[in-house]
């Protein structure tokens, strides 16, 4: 079983023994690499840089994505692209370059500071030659200003006497994975800087990065720049090094795009000739990081594992939210991978907002902006394929147009027809959810009448044109649409689709409600710009009344979707042991002839709408769909989710079975696919497990109250959460 796997495994041991706030990597393993890279990976904000060395090493995947940074590409018709890396630093100790598959590791340890946001690197190493010296690595992306990057490397002989020699630059041109996104206009140094003009092939969009080498302390060393024809400049500094002797050097980087600024290269020029120095931009730093952990921290005592995984979670989602712009989202690889071409998703509203919603609002409004924004893109799509109103993308890029590939070729060739982005409704829903969350809880109503209003309400016009009247049954029917199990595709009448269809039309009438009482001029303008009659009011209220659901009414037992009872039941243990999912092992069309769950469609349902539903309702549906759900290699967007209903049901050591497995997804590659990049929605489903799982919290409208179910081991829980402008501190013990 997994869960005793992670709990007994060499790694979480010594996890456990680097403390609460430090990710340890005491061992170099080359067959880890790109695992390592993206359990490494530092973001701001503004852009992610994963954690390859700076020195390099063979076969890496080094990346550094900025946020709306997208151009075309083949197939998936845009995707975020891998930006010039600006970490390369090489050395040179008697001629001999320095890397870790070259000469002899003596000692080795890698760090991410959850607390500080900082990545550091400690190596001794003996050159072929047998030289010894020690290197110490630093590097931050500034939370406190998102255009600074920074590094520090201090070197420190052990034996050697004499010249060391030190290189920086950029690698301009990346590709991403193997296509190549970028064209260099102009660079060039001058003493001891050096800069970067590109831009985008395709969406013309400008980069401009620079960056300063300093020696500190040692004023007769110089820098100078180094250009050969047809190749980037670099920063060269010789260093006469004698044994016991520490020589610190910093590489300080400004990077801007013309999504910001018209004249991004002068602009990054301009902000490095009067950067602070590396100390006080480490500072500013982590400051910033202190106050985001002030508000957003979650403090578990008695089971270290858990401590630090939360907080791994939490870093990566908090670092990577957008601060200054709303036009951009989260990725479901946050800015860490390249999977999914860094499209968006209903992960953003429904896995990662509540732990912005509730901890970071502001951030939390920024990335429901970015639907507003793109909500042309939703009625542009609407339009095209016969609908009224917004119709929200599957894949989401920078237009909001839909960006789902509809074909993908298999290793072998065939093209597979992806429906997603055709058929997989829901997500109009999910917005208008998080939408209703944010100001549930914000009481923003500034914002809910000037964005959110419009986006609720075109939603629920979209789906006036997608329901059909069923007169044999007297409801109305949604038919061919997917469901969050992606396993059976092109089903009808799909129970989380129309049940949540239901609260949205309901939702979209109270707020109708609510708009024309508060802001009545609002509620005028709305109507004419979406051309909203009283007759639609009706039929939405009517759509929700009759809306086709298959419950047993006895039981309380809902049907996935028609026709899931008549598939075949499968034995999920008899496939015991297992790497893969089972789409993986038996094929995608046997798979959903199955009644095999790629994620819990219904249970999902009950998490979002809990009270909807009394508690025998829950255990029923429980009993049938947990055991035909791929727990272990189906969904990362699963496991979260089953903890809190587990708690709910007062199964607290199923409830951590499935915690850990969701909170170790990343740091454990318990899916083994983490070398793609974080898992975002599981990270910020890990957050609702601790919170509404085993923290027990409901949100009433006198703000929210917990009462925990705490996982055996746990003695004690703390947390705070915002609710209408307040602060709500909860220390609950056993």
């Amino acid at each position: 079983m997994l869960d005793l796997t992670i709990e007994n495994s060499q790694l979480n041991q010594r996890l456990v023994e680097s403390g609460d706030w430090n990710i340890v990597e005491t061992e170099f393993d080359s067959t880890q690499l790109h695992h390592q890279e993206t359990v490494f990976t530092l973001s701001n904000g503004y852009l992610g840089t994963r954690g390859t060395f700076e020195e390099g090493y063979p076969q890496d995947c080094p990346a550094t994505l900025i946020h709306g940074v997208y151009d075309d590409v083949a197939i998936a018709t845009t995707e975020l692209v891998n930006c010039p890396n600006w970490l390369p630093l090489t050395i040179k100790v008697a001629g001999e370059r320095f890397r870790m598959d070259y000469g002899e590791i003596l000692s080795y340890e890698r760090r991410l500071d959850l607390r500080l946001g900082i990545v550091s690197r400690d190596v001794r190493w003996r050159s072929p030659a047998g030289h010894t010296l020690e290197f110490h690595f630093q590097r931050f992306a500034s939370l406190a200003n998102q255009h600074f990057l920074a590094s520090r490397c201090q070197i420190t002989s052990v034996d050697f006497e004499g010249e060391v020699e030190v290189e920086v630059g950029f690698h301009p041109e990346p590709h991403t994975q193997g296509v190549k996104h970028w064209q260099t206009l102009k660079q060039g140094g001058l003493d001891n800087t050096i800069w970067l003009h590109s831009k985008t092939l395709h969406s013309a969009i400008e980069l401009g990065m620079a960056a300063k080498l300093v020696v500190e302390a040692e004023e007769t060393t110089t820098v100078h720049v180094h250009q050969l024809e047809q190749h980037s400049p670099t920063l060269i500094t010789k260093l006469a090094v004698i044994p016991d002797k520490t020589v610190t050097l910093e590489k300080i980087v400004t990077v801007y795009t013309s999504r910001e600024i018209s004249t991004p290269a002068e602009a990054a020029i301009i902000r490095l000739v009067t950067a602070p120095s590396y100390s006080t931009l480490l500072a500013a730093h982590i400051a910033a990081w202190d106050q985001i952990w002030q508000e957003s921290d979650i403090v578990i005592e008695g089971d270290r594992l858990a401590q630090l995984s939360v907080r791994y979670n939490l870093f990566q989602i908090l670092a990577v939210a957008p601060r200054h712009d709303d036009t951009v989202s989260i990725p479901p690889k946050t800015l860490s991978g390249f999977a999914y071409s860094g499209h968006i998703f209903w992960d953003t509203e429904i896995f990662i907002l509540p732990l912005l919603i509730h901890t970071q609002p502001a951030l939390a409004r920024n990335l429901l902006n970015y639907r507003y924004h793109t909500l042309r893109g939703a009625r542009r799509k609407a339009q095209e394929m016969g609908y009224r109103g917004a119709f929200y993308a599957w894949e989401s890029a920078s237009t909001g147009d839909e960006v789902t590939p509809r074909w993908v070729p298999t290793p072998n060739g065939e093209q597979v027809r992806i429906w997603c982005g055709d058929i997989e409704v829901h997500i109009n829903t999910d917005v208008a959810y998080g939408a209703w969350q944010y100001w549930q809880t914000t009481g923003d109503d500034q914002w809910m009448r000037d964005y959110g209003a419009e986006m609720i309400l075109d939603t629920a016009v979209f789906w006036e044109s997608r329901v059909e009247w069923n007169q044999k049954r007297h409801s109305y029917d949604i038919r061919d649409v997917i469901g969050p199990d992606e396993n059976h595709d092109r089903v009808d009448n799909n129970a989380f689709t129309n049940l949540f269809i239901q609260w949205h039309l309901q939702t979209a009438l109270t707020l109708w409600d609510w708009l024309v009482k508060s802001y009545p001029d609002t509620a005028a303008k709305l109507a004419e710009k979406l051309d909203l009659q009283p007759e639609q009011r009706q039929l939405w209220a009517k759509i929700a009344k009759h809306i086709y659901i298959n419950q047993d009414l006895e039981t309380g037992l809902i049907e996935q979707f028609e026709g899931f009872y008549n598939l075949e039941y499968v034995n999920l243990a008899d496939y015991e042991p297992r790497t893969k999912s089972m789409q993986g092992l038996l094929g995608v069309e046997a798979t959903s002839q199955k009644q095999i769950l790629k994620q819990p469609d219904v249970l999902m349902l009950m998490y979002l709408l809990r009270d909807r539903f009394d508690r025998q309702t829950l255990q029923t549906n429980w009993d049938y769909y947990s055991p035909r759900t791929d727990h272990t290699y189906g969904s990362s967007l699963g496991p979260a989710i089953h903890a809190i209903l587990a708690c709910d049901l007062n199964q607290s050591a199923e409830a951590y079975t499935h915690f850990i497995r969701a909170a170790m997804v990343d740091l454990a590659d318990v899916r083994r696919n983490a070398h793609e990049g974080i898992h975002a929605a599981s990270a910020g489903g890990v957050w609702q497990a601790v919170i509404f799982g085993f923290g027990g919290v409901r949100m009433t409208q006198f703000g929210p109250i917990a009462c925990p179910n705490l996982p055996a081991n746990w003695t004690r829980l703390q947390f705070k959460l915002k609710w209408r402008n307040q602060t709500y501190e909860f220390d609950l013990m056993k």
